[in-house]
């Protein structure tokens, strides 16, 4: 069986000093930074929106402090919570050292809700629109945050005899799917697009629309990975092929589809 070796890379980028510089903490920053980048193009567009309001380019660098704290502390007390609860509470200082990893997606998620929030509020703007701008740039943090976990290595996938199938270090002697590489393409690339060819078509003129194919997208493509990603069977595994990733993953759907389905109902702003 032909088994692609994995390409290992040292997780530490570059040292100064006592700091050293490592890929997971990189490819967040990246994400954040193109993420950024990306919603100031979005929001200099007048065409996109018709005559939504919406926040003013300078103003996303709040947002981006917002959405970025609200990222950190919500994906590792996420972590923590959902998946590893025993350990930290016989660990409660472990908590601390993000740069070992352990961040969940459905955590960080709810703390950069409650970020947007915030901003929004302040900016007395609708909280949807808000959304609407994180959800269409997301999948570009998604997408690097899965190659941070494809070289720490973590998360990988269930053991395969497809042609492409790695031996990860830590994960034994068995060839198995490179599932990080999986989310990155589902999770990451094909969501972006969707999410602009959306914003493309009018989606940002109706408060919602976007954040609603982002709940369907990304729960439906977390779903489809977690048939090919190895569950821990102590935090993630749930019995009969459930896995926390799915259960999580499916509210996200059903509540997608009802933003998704009250977007379109709604009036949209007129230009």
């Amino acid at each position: 069986m032909l088994v692609l070796p994995f390409p290992v890379v040292d997780p530490v980028l570059i040292e100064i000093g006592p700091m050293p510089i490592r890929w997971y903490a990189l490819a967040y920053i990246a994400g954040l930074a193109l993420g950024w980048a990306y919603a100031r193009r979005l929001v200099a567009a007048d065409a996109l929106w018709g005559g939504t309001p919406r926040p003013s380019p300078a103003s996303l660098d709040d947002l981006l402090a917002f959405v970025a704290i609200g990222v950190i502390i919500g994906g590792r007390l996420g972590h923590v919570f959902f998946y590893e609860r025993a350990f930290y509470l016989a660990h409660p200082e472990e908590i601390v050292k993000t740069w070992k990893g352990g961040m969940a997606f459905h955590g960080g998620l709810i703390g950069a809700m409650l970020g947007m929030t915030a901003f929004a509020l302040r900016e007395k703007l609708s909280a949807l629109t808000v959304s609407d701008i994180c959800a269409t740039v997301a999948p570009l943090g998604i997408f690097f945050g899965r190659l941070a976990n494809f070289i720490k290595p973590e998360m990988w996938g269930r053991p395969s005899d497809v042609p492409w199938a790695m031996v990860f270090p830590g994960a034994g002697d068995v060839a198995r799917h490179p599932s990080q590489l999986y989310e990155a393409g589902l999770e990451g690339l094909a969501l972006l697009l969707l999410l602009a060819f959306a914003a493309r078509r009018g989606a940002l003129k109706r408060p919602g629309l976007a954040t609603g194919l982002f709940g369907v997208g990304y729960g439906l493509a977390r779903i489809v990975s977690e048939f090919f990603r190895e569950p821990d069977p102590v935090s993630e595994a749930l019995g009969d092929g459930l896995t926390m990733g799915m259960a999580l993953s499916a509210p996200m759907v059903l509540v997608g589809a009802a933003l998704v389905a009250f977007a379109l109902r709604a009036r949209r702003v007129p230009a």
